[in-house]
Formats: structure tokens, C-alpha cells, sequence
């Protein structure tokens, strides 16, 4: 895996300084925040903005997440590095590349084919070969790669998709926000105590688009 590029290096610091004051704190989360270069996961007239704690817009309308809210849900996913993990919802692929400097395997799923193609060609430059892309329907899930310790989610939900919980592991946590389209939403940590048996949290109010259905491309 390539190394960090260096020239913004004192910004992405003080970005990192920054989530640890507003409450990140798990030491890998900030570590892998301190390595990723999001400059390079959002179009070029925008990267100059890259390390305000800010959403920004990318490629097909959509939109790259604001760092805290992506440290705050990798951080609630409590990540060893063996883990394997699900992300629903790719996007630039910024959150996946965190997601690899964490975990043991990323596997991220992207609804909209021009994204997914991007996000794999990105995170394949930047050398993140823990990860793989699918273009496909986030509902679904990936069940050819689960059980997942961690399952993550960046768009919103109305109600918690069925297929996700299932891909859960005994002791596997899912994150992902859910109410209704446009309003605030409840970011809920799922965790998968037993086979049959689930405890929801509540991890406070964010704001996310919805969760769309998308084609699934099984060749990917």
C-alpha cells in the first residue's frame, strides 16, 4: 500500500487534531485519517478544500462525506485489523480507503457504475489491494464475501435492510443511519449478539441522502 503524499501532510494533522478534540478516539481511526489523501478523492478545481470538515460535491451528483461523520461511523464499527468489513454506499472511495488502513478486508458496493468504476481505479493507483469494488444494489448487500465483522452504511435508510443484518457476523456491528428521505436521521449501531438476536444503539442525529436501489452486476 503506497504511503501518504506528503505536501498536505500538516493539514490533514490538524484535520486529525481537530476529530480527536471532537471526540474520535480511537488511535487507528486517527492514524488512518492522518495517511489517506482525500485531495485525491475529490475533483481537482475542490481539492484545495479537501481538509475543511466539510462534505463536498464529486462525480455524478453525489457527494463526499464530511471526515468527522466518516471517522465517527468507522470509529462505532470497532475495528480490529483482521476484520472484514462491508460499506454500502462507495462514493469517491475515501471512506473504503480508511476503511483499509483499519481493517483487514474492504469489500464496498456503489450503486451508480460511473462511481464504482472510478473508486476502483483510485484505490487501485493508491495501491489499496484489500479492497474490492462492486457496482451494484446496497440493499443486497455483497453475500458472497459474509459473513462481515463491520457493515457500514452512507446513505440513509428507511428501515434497516433485512440482507445487511443477515451478512452480519455473531458479534458483527452494523452502522447505518435510518429515517425518512431528506429529514434528520438516527445513526443506529446494530450488533449481532446471536444468530437470532440483534441490540440497536442510537448514536445520535446525522444527515445522509437516501439509500436508492441500484442494478447488481454479479460479474464484479
Amino acid at each position: 500500500m503506497c504511503p501518504a503524499p506528503a505536501d498536505r501532510e500538516a493539514e490533514r494533522a490538524r484535520l486529525v487534531d481537530y476529530m480527536a478534540r471532537r471526540g474520535i478516539h480511537d488511535d487507528a481511526v486517527l492514524a488512518a485519517m492522518q495517511l489517506v489523501p482525500r485531495e485525491l478523492f475529490v475533483p481537482p478545481e475542490l481539492a484545495e478544500f479537501a481538509y475543511r470538515d466539510t462534505a463536498l460535491p464529486i462525480e455524478a451528483g453525489q457527494t463526499i462525506s464530511q471526515p468527522y461523520v466518516v471517522a465517527l461511523m468507522i470509529q462505532a464499527l470497532e475495528l480490529r485489523t483482521a476484520d472484514r468489513v462491508l460499506e454500502i454506499g462507495t462514493g469517491s472511495g475515501y471512506a473504503a480507503a480508511v476503511l483499509g488502513r483499519v481493517a483487514g478486508e474492504v469489500y464496498t458496493v456503489e450503486r451508480l457504475a460511473e462511481l464504482a468504476g472510478m473508486a476502483r481505479e483510485r484505490l487501485a493507483e493508491l495501491g489499496y489491494d484489500n479492497i474490492e469494488v462492486r457496482h451494484g444494489d446496497g440493499h443486497a448487500g455483497w453475500p458472497e464475501h459474509a459473513p462481515y465483522d463491520g457493515i457500514v452504511v452512507a446513505a440513509a435508510a428507511g428501515e434497516v435492510p433485512e440482507q445487511l443484518r443477515l451478512q452480519l457476523a455473531v458479534g458483527g456491528r452494523l452502522v447505518i443511519p435510518v429515517g425518512a428521505a431528506f429529514a434528520p436521521h438516527e445513526l443506529l449501531r446494530i450488533r449481532r449478539t446471536r444468530p437470532d438476536e440483534f441490540r440497536v444503539e442510537k448514536l445520535g442525529e446525522v444527515r445522509f441522502v437516501p439509500l436508492l436501489p441500484g442494478h447488481t452486476d454479479t460479474t464484479d
